[in-house]
């Protein structure tokens, strides 16, 4: 049987958070005797990353996006169909499920896939708009990471129901080497805990509230708080720390690609986000058996239960991140146990290559529909 050509459509392949990270690594996981792999990225990424999909066998394409609206950027993935031909057109986040229902009729793409990799639901009208009246008619499946973002799909943007699928994400689960080449790196004294987050510094992670807590905690006790990631907030994040008088418990390490080895050192690990679909950081926290405080927001709560596999606490709420925090340092053994059934969850529900089955089993359910439609 041929090949399946699967082109993946995705703004960037680092820099941005979980939804560029599960494209490309998908991608790249796709069975090469069944799929035919390629992925289009749509503004500028690090060669480095580029070369490493290419060496998998992946078949890149680089569009040069500097804007959001320029529709010549695209000839590059429309030359690549021409010559090779295009089965699913799999899209990833907003803009691109965008421009996937524009360009999938013109490169004769029969399936077009969207992923949805997590947003409010709330405030942006337009958005609702498109998705509802651009996007769905053109898709022939929307995916998305939780329940609760399928739900609000169907309920609140009004989309087919029959069109709405959810395909929760899941990661390898890492093998960390060294867990304590963090507290080296940073000469963290033995007896000092470190509370760390890793993510992008954007509004939405409320890494300002994690900065809070911190400055409650300080106040009674010793502990390091490491921050690994870069993003729009972190000037004012800067600020907040020197504001608060903690600059010397608090370290922002920036963006690293051995993020994960530096999370397996956390004593305690934290995520505040304001919303989420299903954070490919608290899956690598279980993964890595770290005792979570995490807001009760999203999809989170169909990953972790409260008091299970993690500690949930109200979004917005510095005071009670603080105390469960707090609690969490007094209790080794508490950390223990939490970790222990988080990594256990984790490597039952939430592995990656249950997450590739479901989407190549996907992608073949589609395709056969595509054809019978066209037989027929």
């Amino acid at each position: 049987m041929p090949r399946v050509r699967v082109v993946t459509v995705v703004d960037r392949v680092t820099g941005g958070g979980g939804g560029e990270r599960v494209a490309s690594a998908l991608t790249a996981a796709l069975d090469p005797e069944r799929f035919d792999r390629a992925l289009c990225v749509t503004r500028p990424s690090p060669r480095d990353h580029l070369e490493a999909l290419r060496a998998a066998g992946v078949t890149v394409i680089e569009l040069d996006r500097r804007r959001r609206l320029q529709p010549l950027a695209w000839r590059p993935l429309v030359r690549h169909a021409r010559r090779h031909g295009v089965d699913v057109l799999h899209c990833h986040k907003f803009g691109s499920n965008a421009w996937g229902a524009v360009i999938a009729p013109l490169i004769r793409a029969p399936v077009l896939v969207t992923h949805e990799h997590s947003w409010s639901f709330t405030g942006d009208r337009r958005r609702m708009l498109v998705d509802r009246h651009v996007i769905a008619p053109r898709a022939a499946a929307m995916v998305a990471v939780s329940s609760l973002d399928a739900r609000r799909m169907v309920e609140i943007e009004r989309l087919p129901s029959d069109k709405v699928r959810m395909i929760p994400n899941g990661i390898v689960t890492p093998h960390i080497a060294d867990p304590l080449s963090l507290r080296r790196e940073l000469a963290i004294d033995p007896d000092v805990p470190v509370v760390g987050f890793v993510g992008s510094l954007r509004p939405e992670k409320r890494v300002d509230l994690i900065l809070a807590a911190a400055a409650t905690l300080l106040a009674e006790r010793k502990l390091r708080l490491v921050l690994v990631g870069a993003g729009p907030e972190e000037a004012a994040l800067r600020d907040q720390v020197r504001d608060a008088g903690i600059v010397g418990a608090v370290t922002f390490l920036g963006f690293r690609p051995d993020a994960t080895t530096l999370a397996a050192g956390f004593d305690v690990a934290v995520l505040a986000s304001d919303r989420e679909g299903a954070p490919l950081t608290l899956l690598e926290y279980m993964a890595l058996g770290r005792p979570v405080v995490t807001t009760n927001v999203g999809g989170i709560p169909e990953i972790v239960e409260d008091g299970r596999q993690a500690v949930l606490v109200p979004p917005g709420d510095a005071a009670a991140l603080a105390s469960a925090i707090g609690r969490l340092l007094d209790d080794p053994a508490e950390q223990l146990r939490l970790g222990s059934e988080a990594a256990a969850r984790q490597a039952a529900q939430f592995s990656f290559d249950e997450m590739t089955r479901r989407v190549e089993s996907l992608y073949l359910e589609l395709l056969g529909r595509a054809e019978e439609l066209e037989g027929g």
